[in-house]
């Protein structure tokens, strides 16, 4: 069964048996997240920014020849940032995605289940 959704104004096609993120843009053909918090969504945009600044801080250390063990701590400290939005945006895949694909159950649910043990294996390495 297939459902339209409208956003903006956009249509956006839809399995009903699919969740949030697994909604395809039919002009883009690509996955769109629709449960998307708009405070969270700034937060993690700020944060990318501010890991940008800092991996271009880090070039110019190695441009520099800066001390190995500074340039190392710095690279801990984006590595760091980078886990956080990564937790932010696996608590937005679990609350609004995961959710609704489990509580439909049958082979969305399994699908799902398989789709979070991935994802927490590959996001904690």
């Amino acid at each position: 069964m297939s459902v339209k959704v409208k956003r903006s104004d956009k249509v956006i096609a839809m399995d009903a048996a699919e969740c949030g993120c697994a909604v395809r843009d039919a002009s883009a053909g690509a996955r769109k997240a629709l449960g998307v918090d708009p405070e969270v969504k700034s937060r993690n945009l700020k944060r990318l920014r501010r890991i940008e600044g800092q991996v271009r801080g880090l070039q110019k250390m190695v441009a520099e020849d800066r001390y190995c063990a500074d340039i190392l701590t710095q690279i801990s400290s984006v590595q760091e940032a980078l886990r956080g939005v990564g937790r932010e945006l696996m608590r937005n895949h679990l609350k609004h995605c995961a959710t609704g694909a489990i509580r439909t159950g049958g082979q969305a649910a399994d699908e799902m289940y398989d789709e979070i043990v991935d994802l927490m294996y590959t996001h904690n390495r």
